[in-house]
C-alpha cells in the first residue's frame, strides 16, 4: 500500500439513510492538485471532513504524515460574528504587514476590496463573509489546502485571479490541493488529476475535467457494450423460460438460477435526467428594445426639484425597502458598492470596475407617483390636505408606462413630504415639474435590441448592475431615461439567485404544486405529466410527496426551473442558474437550454456554463453594454487593460466591426450591435450581436472580382470539407482509443483544438464572400 502524505485506509462511513463510503482506500501526495465531483449527496464534502478530522469514519482509519498542516474553506465558515474582518481575516495584521508583501496584498486586495477592515462580520453580507474566510486561509500558508466551493460569491475577474494564485501558490512537486467545485473552467484550469466520487467509492482520473469526461465517457460507452451483452443473454434466457411444460425439467431449473444470475447486479433504473424541448408560446418579431436607456441610482443630495434641492428624499442605497424600492431592493451588489463608498479604512479592491456618474433632467407630473423616481431610490409622499379644490393627481397608466399628465390647482401649490416626513409645499404650474436626478449611472444611453431566438450571455463585475438590467428587461423597474420596448407576444419568466418563489410553496407537497399545472405536455413527441418529467430531472417517485420545505438547495434549483419552464414562457432570463447544482446537473440544463426555442438571456459567472448555453456574450462595464466576439477572454483582457491603466476600447474599428463587436463610437452611445439584418431593424436574424445600425453594408461583385471570389469560396468549402472529415476520424479514433492512454488522449485533442482554429477564419471569408456573391 502506498504510504500517503493524507490518506483514507478501508474507510466506511454511512448516515441514517444513505451510505457515503464503502471500504474506501485513497490519499493524497505532496504535488497533487485534484478536482473531486460527484452529484450533491454523494459524499465530496464529507470527504473533505474526513481529511480534516472533523468527521470520523464508522471502520477504517485517515492517516497523516506527522507535522502536516491542513488547511480547510467549509462551507460554512467559523468566523466570530462579533469580531472586525481584520481580526477575523487578517487575524489582527497591521496595514504595512500585509501590504508589505506581494502575496498578501493580492489576496487582501482580490477578496477583501471594498470592505471595511472595522465592519463587523455578522454585518457583512453572505458573499463578503465567504471572501473574509478565504482570505484568511489563504494567508497562511498549508501543506495541504482543501477548498470546499471556492468560487461561490466570486465575479469573473476574481475567479480568475483565483485560479492563477493556486497555480502559483506552490513550486512544482510541492503542496498539494483538494478542490471541490462546480465550475468545470476551474477544475480544468487548475487541476491535474480528479477524483469521482460516487456510490460509496472513489474512482480516479489522470488530467483535468475535460480529460475526466473523454475518460468517463469510454467508461460508460465500455459498460453499455458488457450491458447490451449481458441484456441479450438475458433475452434468450427468458425465452428459452418461455417455452412451457415441454421445457420442465432440471434443466430449466438450472437455467432459472443462471438467469436471476445475470440480473442479480443490474441496479434499478436509473432517471434519464434528460428534458426535451417543451411547446411555448408564439413569439413575434420583437422580443426587448433598450432605446437610449439610462439608469441613475440617486446620490445623497443628489434631487432637485425646479431647482429647489431635496437631499432627504433619497432613499438611501442600503435602506431599501417593500414600500420603497431603493437600490438594494433592486440591486444588492449596487447597493453593497455605494455603501461601501462611505465607509472608512476600506481596502482597495485588486480591480476597480468603472462607473459612470452624472445627472439625468426629468418631467415629473406626480412626484409621488412616478416609477423612474421610485425606481431611482426617490420617494416623495403626498399628504393628506384640507383643500377641497386641489386635485388628486391621476393614476399611473395601465400599461404600467408614464403617469398621465395631471391638472393644475388654481393659486395653490402641491403640499407633498419627503422621505423624512418634512412637508413641502411646490410652486403651482400648469407645466411638468422639473426634477433633477444625480448619481451612479448603472445604465449610460444604453441602446441594446433584444429579438426572438437570441441566445445572450452577460458578465460583470459584483455591482456592474447585472440584475438592473435584467429588471429592465423584463419590465420590473422603469428606467430614469429612454424607451424599453417589449413585444405583445413576449411571456417572461425569470429564474432568480433567490428562490422566493418555492418559499411561498414551502407547506405544500411536490405533486401538489404539479397538479396546478396542465395534466400534460408533449414532450419528444409523447404525452408526459408534470410529475414525469420532475422524474426525468432526477426526482425519485417517492420524493413527489416530499413537502417543498425539505427539499435540498439543488432539489429547489431544479424545482424552480420546472415550475418556469411548466408555464411556457418564450423569453428566459436566468441570474447565476448554476447555483447549488453539481457538475451532473449542469450537463443536464445545458443539454435542456440547448433545444430551447425562445430567447434566452443568461447571467453567469460560471465561464463554462456561458459560453455553453449562449451565442453571443456581453460585459456590463462602465454602464455600457459591449460586445465580447472572442468570449469571456475579451472580458478578461478589458479589465487588465483597465488595471494597466489603458483604453481597453479602442484598437481597430473595422475589424471590430467584422467580428460582430461595437466600435468605440459605438461603444460611446451605449451600443452593443453587429451586422443588420434586414427583417428587424437592427436585429441579427442568425442569433448574433444585436443593436443600433452602424455597419455598412457589403458591396456586391462584378467581373473578374466576381469570378476570383467564387474561385476562392470553393477552395474554402473544399479545405473546410477536409478539415471536417478529418475531424469525424480523430472523434472516432478518440473513442475507439484506450482510456488510460492520457497522453495519446491528449494529443488527439490538441490536434481538434486546432482544427477548430484553422476552420473559424476559413468560416468567416466564406460568411463575408458569400455575402458579396449573392
Amino acid at each position: 500500500m502506498p504510504i500517503y502524505d493524507i490518506g483514507l485506509e478501508q474507510v466506511s462511513l454511512a448516515f441514517a439513510t444513505k451510505t457515503i463510503f464503502t471500504d474506501v482506500t485513497q490519499g493524497v501526495f505532496e504535488g497533487d492538485r485534484i478536482g473531486i465531483v460527484g452529484r450533491n449527496g454523494d459524499g465530496k464534502s464529507t470527504l473533505l471532513h474526513l481529511f480534516n478530522g472533523t468527521q470520523e469514519p464508522d471502520s477504517g482509519r485517515v492517516t497523516k504524515r506527522g507535522g502536516l498542516s491542513f488547511g480547510m474553506l467549509d462551507q460554512r465558515d467559523p468566523l466570530d460574528d462579533n469580531a472586525t474582518v481584520r481580526q477575523a481575516a487578517l487575524e489582527g495584521r497591521e496595514d504595512y504587514e500585509w501590504a508589505s508583501e506581494t502575496r498578501s496584498r493580492e489576496i487582501v486586495e482580490a477578496l477583501l476590496g471594498g470592505i471595511s477592515l472595522d465592519a463587523r462580520i455578522g454585518s457583512l453580507s453572505g458573499g463578503q463573509r465567504r471572501r473574509a474566510d478565504l482570505a484568511r486561509l489563504l494567508l497562511k500558508d498549508w501543506d495541504i489546502l482543501a477548498l470546499d466551493e471556492p468560487t461561490n460569491h466570486l465575479d469573473v475577474v476574481t475567479i480568475h485571479w483565483l485560479a492563477e494564485h493556486l497555480k502559483t501558490r506552490w513550486g512544482k512537486g510541492q503542496g498539494a490541493l483538494l478542490l471541490v467545485t462546480h465550475d468545470r473552467w476551474f477544475l480544468d484550469e487548475v487541476c491535474e488529476s480528479m477524483w469521482e466520487v460516487h456510490d460509496g467509492t472513489i474512482d480516479p482520473f489522470e488530467g483535468g475535467y475535460s480529460a475526466y469526461m473523454l475518460q468517463r465517457v469510454e467508461r460508460d460507452r465500455q459498460a453499455d457494450v458488457r450491458e447490451a451483452r449481458r441484456r441479450n443473454l438475458a433475452r434468450k434466457e427468458l425465452a428459452w423460460l418461455s417455452r412451457g411444460a415441454r421445457a420442465r425439467s432440471t434443466k430449466q431449473k438450472f437455467h432459472v438460477k443462471q438467469a436471476r444470475e445475470l440480473i442479480a447486479d443490474v441496479p434499478p433504473l436509473r432517471n434519464t435526467l434528460e428534458l426535451k424541448q417543451m411547446a411555448t408560446s408564439r413569439l413575434g418579431k420583437q422580443v426587448v428594445d433598450l432605446i437610449d436607456v439610462t439608469q441613475v441610482f440617486a446620490a445623497e443630495n443628489g434631487v432637485t426639484v425646479d431647482g429647489t434641492p431635496h437631499p432627504d428624499a433619497v432613499r438611501p442605497a442600503f435602506m431599501g425597502d417593500a414600500d420603497t424600492a431603493g437600490a438594494a431592493a433592486i440591486d444588492p451588489d449596487v447597493a453593497e458598492m455605494a455603501a461601501s463608498a462611505s465607509r472608512v479604512d476600506v481596502v482597495r479592491p485588486m480591480y476597480a470596475e468603472p462607473q459612470a456618474y452624472g445627472a439625468v433632467e426629468l418631467a415629473v407630473d406626480d412626484l409621488s407617483t412616478d416609477p423612474r423616481l421610485r425606481d431611482a431610490g426617490v420617494a416623495f409622499t403626498p399628504t393628506v390636505t384640507s383643500d377641497s379644490s386641489a386635485e388628486r393627481p391621476d393614476a399611473p397608466s395601465a400599461t404600467g408606462g408614464e403617469p398621465s399628465a395631471r391638472s393644475a390647482s388654481s393659486g395653490e401649490g402641491a403640499t407633498l413630504q419627503d422621505a423624512t416626513g418634512e412637508a413641502t409645499t411646490l410652486p403651482a404650474t400648469s407645466a411638468a415639474h422639473k426634477v433633477s436626478v444625480t448619481g451612479r449611472k448603472v445604465l449610460d444611453d444604453v441602446t441594446w435590441l433584444i429579438g426572438p431566438g437570441d441566445r445572450f450571455g452577460i458578465v460583470g463585475a459584483n455591482g456592474a448592475g447585472k440584475s438592473t438590467l435584467l429588471k429592465i428587461l423584463d419590465g420590473s423597474i422603469t428606467p430614469t431615461a429612454g424607451h424599453v420596448n417589449i413585444g405583445k407576444t413576449v411571456r417572461f419568466a425569470v429564474l432568480s439567485q433567490r428562490l422566493d418563489e418555492l418559499e411561498a410553496l414551502g407547506k405544500y407537497k411536490v405533486k401538489e404544486v404539479l397538479s396546478r399545472y396542465k395534466p400534460s405536455y408533449i414532450v419528444d413527441g409523447k404525452e408526459v405529466t408534470p410529475g414525469q418529467l420532475m422524474e426525468r430531472l432526477g426526482f425519485e417517485a417517492a420524493q413527489l410527496m416530499t413537502p417543498i420545505r425539505d427539499l435540498s438547495g439543488g432539489q429547489k434549483r431544479r424545482m424552480q426551473l420546472l415550475l418556469i419552464l411548466l408555464d411556457e414562457p418564450n423569453v428566459l432570463i436566468m441570474d447565476e442558474p448554476g447555483n447549488d447544482l453539481d457538475t451532473d446537473m449542469l450537463a443536464v440544463m445545458e443539454d435542456l437550454l440547448d433545444t430551447w426555442p425562445g430567447t434566452l438571456i443568461v447571467v453567469s459567472h460560471d465561464r463554462y456554463l456561458l459560453e455553453r448555453v449562449t451565442d453571443q456574450q456581453f460585459a456590463l462595464i462602465g454602464g455600457k453594454i459591449r460586445h465580447l466576439p472572442g468570449g469571456v477572454d475579451d472580458y478578461l483582457a478589458m479589465t487588465e487593460a483597465i488595471k494597466a491603466g489603458r483604453d481597453p476600447f479602442g484598437g481597430d474599428a473595422a475589424s471590430n466591426r467584422r467580428k460582430g463587436a461595437a466600435t468605440p463610437a459605438d461603444d460611446a452611445a451605449g451600443i452593443a450591435d453587429d451586422v443588420a439584418a434586414p427583417e428587424h431593424g437592427s436585429q441579427s436574424g442568425n442569433g448574433g450581436a444585436s443593436g443600433a445600425a452602424t455597419g455598412v453594408a457589403m458591396p456586391k461583385l462584378t467581373g473578374k472580382a466576381f469570378h476570383e471570389a467564387s474561385k476562392r469560396v470553393s477552395q474554402i468549402e473544399r479545405k473546410l470539407a477536409k478539415l471536417e472529415e478529418e475531424k469525424s476520424e480523430l472523434e472516432t479514433r478518440m473513442a475507439e482509443h484506450d482510456p488510460s492512454d492520457y497522453a495519446g488522449l491528449n494529443e488527439m485533442n490538441v490536434r481538434l483544438q486546432a482544427i477548430a482554429e484553422e476552420a473559424e477564419p476559413l468560416e468567416l471569408e466564406w460568411m463575408e464572400l458569400s455575402e458579396q456573391l449573392e
